[in-house]
């Protein structure tokens, strides 16, 4: 820990890049705690007993994730290979294996390499999970037994499926499934060898967060249903008629805001439901009885994005919790008395002389009257550690989704950007999730070019921060790649340089070559290859090349399953072809992103460098 502000860009950039990320998975019925962090490179399995010990469980060659067994020391481990995202389930022995645990260490449980297999549920006796192995597409409900090792399909009627949760008998799962129209989910109940449809397929709406009921009599979730904002919800079938269909549903409104989502995790037994209150990019937390009543806040150290896991006992749940400040601390709240115990506080970690930037919020004016919500980074710490020929340059990041959401949580990137000397602008552009049904609706099929535009308002309002828009740059991954190049190549006057992550060059040959399983799911968001092919083609960034004068920084994983390396390869050589400044570095080992420290060392500092290069002074 040093005491004096770190005062070089290199030192800077490179604390913040090796501070330690968390998460929680579960917590066993001893009040031991799965988490994960990734201090050995990589998140790995770590157990924190409840006297504060550490165990590293796991030491795989990719990140993983997992559950425990209740009532065993077992764990289902969830990992893939290099970031392709074909899930693998295997079973670690807590008791009879040498830990750190290596993938030759554990036991498989549900393996084929050619797909995948994604954990929905654990119970003591089963494993629910969620697979595309029957044709490369569909997803299906199976369940494994622990015992017999005999799988048992629950659900086959295909779709992307993006969840399940099975009943306190066993007997029935809640499926969430990606619907047709974009923003929207389905909820549909299987089991007994039939499957019954919650909510309406067509319907745009989007629910969240499912869970029985005690008496799995009813669903409890997060819903937008005919309205603005996303309440906490109770469903059940209607006790009359014979009807099977979702029109049959009966809704109940537990808790609602006027102009907020709500968030809300209920707890094992039902008799208790943690409910997040979300803002402009943080939640805080209440705890409600089962009926919706608010029985208590509660209140972390600071506001953030938390995570939160219940007990089995339902008497305590364990909250992650990362701000603009925390890189990721664990606490345990006590559910009936509200009382806060801090397991890992991440904090502690942070250098003393490192500089951090705290956000402020505004709304940016658009010309046509929207307003972008928008987080500002100042250029950190009032000492000499910014670079001062960057005075008055900003670094515009766009986040992934597109329905996605940028919040103020803990990210390294925008904290080095800032530490530098950038101005960071972290904004919510229309598509975003977060706020309301409207604003995310704003950027779908045929109005995807009204979010590019946004980029442009938000360049015109730099003057009013008292920064140059002549040395501004765009940075984003995934859809914010797309962003970064859409922006330097419909706006090629706006922006001095961009740095794309796993972007998309063309609309067009993403959806063609996107996995098999994502293709259909994602064309309800673009638009589909059949019906809107020239507006893809007038979408993309690669069909403006020839407006590009802005030097680019182009990163990807070669096993990426989302955004095929192909983007980034065909930018790239169309800049090489033009004569461009530009880097293309590329990572064998990694996927949608970069999972492994080492990577994020060798292409952040190089890209934060390069950006550096241009728009200083």
């Amino acid at each position: 820990m040093t005491s004096a502000p770190l005062t070089s860009a290199p030192e800077i950039i490179s604390s913040l890049l090796d501070l330690t990320a968390w998460a929680v998975f579960d917590v066993d019925t001893e009040g031991r705690i799965l988490a994960g962090n990734d201090e050995s490179g990589s998140m790995q399995l770590v157990e924190i007993a409840p006297d504060g010990t550490r165990t590293q469980l796991t030491a795989l060659p990719s990140r993983c994730s997992g559950r425990y067994v209740p009532g065993t020391r077992r764990v289902v481990v969830q990992h893939d290979d290099g970031g392709d995202e074909k899930m693998q389930l295997s079973l670690l022995d807590r008791g009879a294996t040498a830990l750190p645990a290596t993938a030759a260490d554990l036991t498989p449980l549900v393996h084929d390499p050619a797909y995948k297999h994604d954990l929905a549920d654990v119970s003591a006796e089963s494993v629910v999970f969620l697979t595309n192995r029957r044709d490369g597409v569909d997803f299906d409900v199976l369940v494994h037994d622990l015992a017999t090792g005999t799988q048992t399909t629950l659900y086959d009627g295909g779709g992307y499926l993006v969840g399940a949760a099975a009943s306190h008998d066993r007997r029935s799962v809640a499926i969430t499934t990606l619907s047709s129209k974009p923003r929207s989910t389905q909820i549909l109940v299987a089991g007994d060898g039939a499957t019954s449809a919650i909510t309406a397929a067509d319907e745009h709406a989007h629910h969240t967060h499912v869970a029985w009921a005690a008496g799995d009599d009813a669903l409890v979730m997060a819903s937008d249903h005919e309205r603005e904002f996303a309440a906490v919800v109770r469903v059940r079938r209607s006790d009359s008629g014979t009807d099977t269909g979702a029109e049959a549903t009966v809704w109940e409104a537990l808790v609602e805001a006027a102009d907020h989502d709500l968030e809300v995790v209920l707890s094992p037994d039902g008799s208790a439901m943690v409910v997040g209150h979300h803002q402009d990019g943080v939640t805080t937390l209440s705890v409600h009885a089962p009926d919706g009543t608010h029985r208590r806040d509660i209140t972390l150290p600071d506001d953030g994005v938390p995570t939160v896991v219940w007990a089995p006992d339902s008497s305590r749940f364990a909250v992650h919790l990362t701000t603009s400040g925390d890189p990721g601390s664990i606490h345990l709240v006590d559910a009936t008395t509200g009382d806060v115990t801090t397991v890992v506080d991440g904090r502690a970690q942070i250098p003393a002389g490192l500089p951090l930037s705290v956000p402020t919020v505004h709304r940016v004016p658009t010309p046509d009257g929207e307003q972008i919500p928008c987080f500002v980074y100042p250029p950190g710490g009032d000492d000499a550690a910014t670079v001062p020929a960057l005075t008055g340059a900003s670094v515009v990041l766009v986040h992934g989704g597109p329905e996605g959401e940028a919040t103020r949580l803990f990210s390294p990137v925008i904290q080095a950007l800032a530490g530098v000397g950038f101005t960071v602008l972290v904004p919510n552009v229309r598509g975003s999730a977060g706020y309301g049904k409207r604003w995310v609706s704003l950027d779908d099929v045929d109005k995807r070019l009204d979010s590019v535009a946004d980029l442009a308002a938000l360049r015109a309002w730099l003057p009013e921060l008292g920064l140059d828009p002549e040395r501004s740059a765009l940075w984003g991954g995934s859809y914010g790649g797309y962003m970064v190049l859409a922006g330097t190549t419909m706006q090629p006057d706006l922006w001095a340089a961009g740095v794309d992550i796993v972007g998309m060059s063309s609309l067009v040959t993403f959806l063609e070559n996107t996995s098999e399983y994502r293709r259909a799911a994602r064309e309800r968001e673009y638009g589909s290859l059949e019906h809107h092919r020239d507006l893809l083609v007038a979408a993309s960034p690669i069909t403006h090349l020839h407006q590009l004068r802005a030097p680019l920084f182009v990163i990807h994983g070669a096993n990426d399953p989302r955004v095929p390396l192909s983007e980034a390869e065909q930018i790239a050589a169309a800049l090489a072809e033009r004569g461009i400044r530009h880097e293309l570095r590329v990572y064998q080992d990694e996927g949608h992103g970069l999972a492994k420290r080492a990577n994020r060392k060798d292409a952040y500092p190089a890209a934060i460098e390069f950006l550096t290069e241009i728009l200083g002074r």
